[in-house]
């Protein structure tokens, strides 16, 4: 089956307008795309913020006449259209390309992340079976090849882990299989509690040695670990909180961090731990350090 896609340049100001009339033609979904790869960081709770260069893709049926929705697009918003560019695309398996292009990755000495469908290149080694979904941490991201290499050179044997924000879980699985005793999760996202949760019994991880919470469920306690791989802002605003998870002379590793961010947050926990060089990967950092007792 064929399709037919309709791209549109269009400002901000134009987005629900443009959304509404294409919606009123037929379109059987309509993305925003940023048009000049311009990220949005952090937005205000309850917007949605949009690039100042958008591209509006909006996809109708293979069998759509060009010229008639056309007119009756420029009908509902009473007016010329913006640039745009229409074609068909041919069908594919979408979920089927998306597998193809997610390889096994190397952090550190030992680890490997490796696709739940994917064999492991190095089967003595620590290998994470992943089933990437929507939860945040692929190991992709620089933020998460950060964490998870720091991990790797860590010393966990019989250590106890908090991870703060586990959206896939990730991070507190290599924690497990590198040697952690326990390792505790947490997330706001019901469903990232839910891939962890997957993700640990895809690795046969016992859920005594991976307990789950919520924030508002997670119980008092210390760990001599915390990795907290979420963004600035949360890190400076619960500096308190993560701080006093931390065992004095335990370890912590903050990432989810612009590099012109990092001072900001290095200030947030200077005056309680002694803080490493900052690291960076493709303009992000990763910033660890050890609790003053």
């Amino acid at each position: 089956m064929s399709w037919l896609q309709l791209r549109l340049a269009i400002a901000p100001e134009q987005a629900e307008a443009f959304e509404d009339a294409l919606l009123g033609v037929g379109a059987v979904s309509v993305t925003f795309m940023d048009a000049e790869d311009q990220p949005i960081f952090e937005p205000d709770l309850g917007t949605t913020p949009l690039w100042s260069h958008t591209h509006l893709l909006a996809l109708f049926e293979g069998d759509a006449d060009e010229a008639n929705l056309l007119a009756h697009l420029r009908l509902l918003i009473q007016g010329d259209l913006p640039d745009y560019l229409l074609e068909r695309i041919e069908d594919q398996d979408w979920e089927r390309s998306w597998m193809d292009n997610f390889h096994p990755m190397r952090f550190g000495r030992r680890l490997w992340i490796v696709p739940s469908w994917h064999a492991a290149p190095e089967p003595d080694a620590v290998n994470l079976l992943l089933d990437p979904g929507l939860a945040f941490g692929t190991g992709t991201h620089p933020t998460t090849a950060l964490c998870l290499e720091w991990l790797d050179a860590q010393s966990l044997d019989g250590l106890q882990v908090l991870d703060f924000g586990c959206g896939s879980g990730i991070l507190a699985i290599a924690a497990l299989l590198l040697g952690a005793k326990q390792a505790v999760g947490t997330d706001i996202d019901v469903q990232a509690i839910e891939a962890s949760r997957d993700n640990a019994g895809r690795n046969g991880i016992d859920p005594a040695r991976f307990p789950l919470y919520l924030p508002e469920q997670l119980p008092e306690g210390q760990a001599d670990v915390v990795v907290a791989n979420i963004l600035a802002g949360p890190l400076v605003a619960l500096a308190p909180q993560i701080i006093e998870r931390v065992k004095p002379g335990g370890r912590l590793a903050l990432s989810g961090i612009l590099a012109e961010q990092a001072e900001e947050v290095r200030a947030a926990y200077a005056d309680q731990f002694e803080l490493d060089t900052t690291a960076e990967k493709d303009g992000w950092v990763r910033i660890t350090g050890v609790r003053r007792g």
